[in-house]
């Protein structure tokens, strides 16, 4: 199996996203923004896009947050969820 940067998803963690998309729940989001501060927000999860092969988190109010940015989802942390 190839490996896959931290810029792109798992399929674990796609399919975590997956279960936050279609329930609509409101969810905490802890990522580092363009200048390395760590933000938290609470938001539904609308989408998983990929452009120019770098994952995207698409929140209900629009934000667009690069995956490997994404450090915790509802206090899990996204390595542990790693294939």
């Amino acid at each position: 199996m190839p490996h896959l940067s931290s810029a792109t998803a798992s399929y674990s963690v796609q399919g975590m996203l997956r279960e936050y998309m279609g329930s609509g729940q409101l969810t905490e989001v802890v990522y580092r923004d363009s200048a390395g501060q760590i933000c938290t927000v609470h938001d539904v999860i609308r989408d998983l896009c990929s452009r120019a092969g770098q994952d995207f988190l698409v929140l209900g109010r629009g934000t667009m947050l690069p995956f490997d940015h994404v450090i915790t989802i509802d206090g899990r942390l996204l390595a542990d969820s790693a294939d």
